[in-house]
């Protein structure tokens, strides 16, 4: 398997603030930098040990908190868009339903998920409890840590507002963002502005957000959540769409958005640091939510970033993206 070492690859891992920056905004520092052509999408970890997904069934590992990287062999070419790691499960999704899980030997095995849409994520606790979304609304969930898999029937009728029935009778929302948290609580997000919340695993669900797609207009996609233990959390989307909210889920407000490009992913901490990735732009909030800043360097301003995961050795996220780049936030 072959070892990236981060401080080989290039030649000015830091790029700090420019003169004139707001002294909330914050820098980033380049961990690992792939060719032109690669790309990175999911991230998972937090300290130490951090795992990467991306195009062509790359999976990247590193255990000191990303200055080297070791390349896993996995068993196909699909590309992975999802990965989560917790205790001793780690789970990746991607194209055509895959799900790969990895074993105690770091071999990456294939288990049958029941469907061939595109999973575009997955989140799974130490409990072996786990919820893969994707596209046409599929949603599948696990309790052995990845092993075997259940289809989540969902009735999506009257959730909606849908004038001139501009959706359609058999309109399937994609979902793209998950969270499972240590307590099995569950939070998912998707098109049309969708969030919805499970407290039992999975087992039993809740819409507690959804917009529509009528003459009033079309509400922006939301592609990723994060829900923190303490009940304050965030959705972002489209256009800048960023939801918050401080009851677990159960009710979401609409922040001022602090961009108009797409947001991709997101992440915060118990400290009120908000790290959100997108399409050429990233944002730091240091006050959950209320004012954010830019995030700067490495080429954030000309391309993607896309999985967002709690950073480590003070670094306040790490997030991988456009050229298989892995970026950390700092400062």
């Amino acid at each position: 398997m072959a070892v990236f070492a981060a401080g080989l690859l290039m030649q000015a891992p830091l790029q700090a603030k420019p003169e004139g920056a707001a002294a909330y905004s914050a820098d980033s520092e380049l961990l690992l930098e792939g060719t032109a052509h690669e790309a990175l999408f999911g991230v998972t970890g937090s300290g130490k040990s951090l795992f990467a997904v991306g195009a062509a069934g790359r999976v990247l590992h590193s255990q000191d908190g990303g200055k080297t990287w070791v390349r896993e062999p996995t068993p196909g070419p699909a590309a992975l868009l999802g990965v989560s790691a917790a205790g001793e499960h780690i789970v990746a999704v991607g194209q055509m339903g895959i799900i790969l899980r990895r074993q105690s030997d770091a071999s990456w095995t294939p288990v049958e998920s029941g469907t061939k849409e595109r999973l575009f994520n997955v989140s799974v606790n130490s409990r072996g409890v786990g919820v893969a979304v994707g596209a046409f609304g599929a949603l599948l969930r696990t309790a052995d840590g990845g092993v075997s898999w259940q289809p989540i029937e969902r009735d999506w009728k009257g959730v909606f507002r849908d004038g001139d029935m501009r959706l359609g009778d058999f309109f399937m929302p994609s979902l793209y963002g998950v969270q499972v948290n240590e307590d099995n609580r569950v939070w998912v997000v998707g098109e049309l502005a969708l969030a919805m919340r499970s407290p039992d695993g999975g087992e039993t669900w809740q819409i507690t957000h959804a917009g529509g797609n009528d003459s009033e207009g079309v509400e922006p996609t939301l592609s990723a959540v994060h829900v923190r233990s303490d009940g304050t959390g965030f959705a972002v989307g489209q256009e800048g769409y960023v939801l918050k909210t401080r009851t677990s889920g159960q009710t979401w407000q609409a922040l001022k958005r602090p961009t108009a490009v797409n947001l991709l992913g997101v992440t915060s901490s118990h400290d009120g640091v908000v790290v959100i990735t997108g399409m050429r732009d990233m944002q730091i909030s240091r006050d959950d939510g209320r004012n954010f800043y830019p995030v700067y360097g490495n080429g954030i301003s000309t391309g993607w970033f896309h999985g967002v995961t709690p950073g480590g050795n003070g670094a306040h996220a790490v997030t991988v993206g456009v050229g298989g780049k892995v970026l950390q936030i700092i400062n």
